[in-house]
């Protein structure tokens, strides 16, 4: 997913740091979290105050992402928009080679904001996902798989991040060059299963989800091979999220609600590969879509997603009874900036404040 951030947003988010990770030191890789919470250490996680209980989530679920980099306040813009749950990202190592864990390379993960954010979103009913790795991250490196070479340390820091914020779904958004990084995407699904039994002993409902980039004809080979390694590292995958968006080599201007719908059967046919043992019904379960409201980063504005092609795929998705929908992103979810493309804050379109979430929140089961 595309990711900008400039240099007075670094800076903001750097000023607003209260609380710092330990960071790893010379060659040696550490993980970011104190040794109490190793994820062989079976003692009672550190309770944080002020962000509620662990919660599962509903069986179907509207959950935009939520643009971390940026100013905009979770809680209020649940309340504007009338989401009320949310993937945030993204979190990523600070740098390559690094595993300490960050928000957007800039900010601690355990930053007291965000602690209070989703403490507030809890009372207002609502929840959070944690969106590791993203576009940015996938290019240089910064995959906390592929920067950290410790399993451990990787699996130390989800099981920090849910101790901090007391969630009980992680987002796995690998793209680009984390796509073909085999060592870090066995890592990563090595530190899912290790993550998934400490979830198990502590009795917290964790869910893991992996968002992909996807063709009409399905997941490339690439993508599709993260998946079947998860089932080889005996790591449990609960919903396969894909980003019908910046296909970029599709021919004319794309009708985006068709292409998406054609993308999550073609995924559904080779989800029955991978997942044998699932049911036509449990298959679409975890299935997920995002889509990009308004014009795409695709040259010559290509790629629009107006909402009648979002009123398709909440059709489909009701239809098939999937577990997710989702927008790239809740802060463009606005019709501020009429004809630009790929903005961070606004679609590009004109459409009212909120128009795609308004429209898609009632799947929400």
């Amino acid at each position: 997913m595309t990711r900008r951030v400039t240099g007075s947003m670094m800076l903001a988010a750097a000023a607003a740091l209260a609380v710092s990770l330990s960071a790893c030191s010379g060659g040696t890789q550490t993980s970011s979290i104190p040794p109490a919470q190793q994820s062989s250490d079976p003692a009672t996680p550190v309770t944080t105050q002020g962000v509620g209980a662990f919660r599962q989530w509903p069986a179907q679920v509207y959950s935009p992402y939520f643009e971390t980099w940026t100013n905009s306040s979770l809680p209020s813009l649940a309340s504007q928009s009338g989401a009320s749950y949310f993937n945030l990202g993204f979190l990523q190592a600070e740098s390559p080679g690094s595993c300490t864990l960050t928000w957007d390379g800039s900010q601690s993960a355990a930053s007291p904001g965000y602690r209070s954010a989703i403490g507030q979103l809890k009372q207002l009913g609502g929840n959070v996902a944690l969106t590791f790795g993203g576009q940015s991250a996938g290019n240089n490196g910064t995959d906390i798989a592929d920067a950290c070479g410790d399993v451990n340390a990787i699996a130390a820091d989800y099981e920090a991040v849910i101790n901090t914020y007391h969630v009980t779904r992680l987002d796995m958004d690998v793209e680009l060059n984390a796509l073909n990084d085999a060592a870090g995407i066995a890592r990563r699904n090595q530190a899912i299963k290790l993550t998934e039994a400490w979830a198990a002993r502590h009795g917290y409902p964790l869910q893991i989800q992996y968002t992909l980039p996807v063709q009409p004809s399905g997941l490339q080979p690439n993508a599709l091979a993260v998946l079947r390694n998860a089932v080889q590292q005996g790591a449990t995958v609960g919903l396969v999220n894909i980003m019908t968006f910046d296909y970029y080599d599709l021919p004319g201007h794309v009708d985006m609600g068709a292409v998406a719908t054609e993308a999550a059967t073609s995924v559904h046919a080779q989800l029955a590969t991978v997942y044998p043992k699932k049911s036509q019904r449990e298959l679409w379960a975890m299935q997920g879509i995002t889509l990009l409201p308004g014009i795409d980063d695709n040259q010559g504005k290509a790629e629009v997603t107006r909402l009648s092609d979002a009123r398709r795929i909440l059709s489909f998705a009701r239809d098939h009874s999937l577990g997710l929908l989702s927008i790239w992103a809740i802060q463009r979810d606005n019709g501020g900036c009429p004809g630009s493309a790929d903005s961070n804050s606004c679609s590009g379109i004109s459409q009212g404040d909120w128009a795609f979430s308004h429209l898609v929140e009632s799947f929400t089961a």
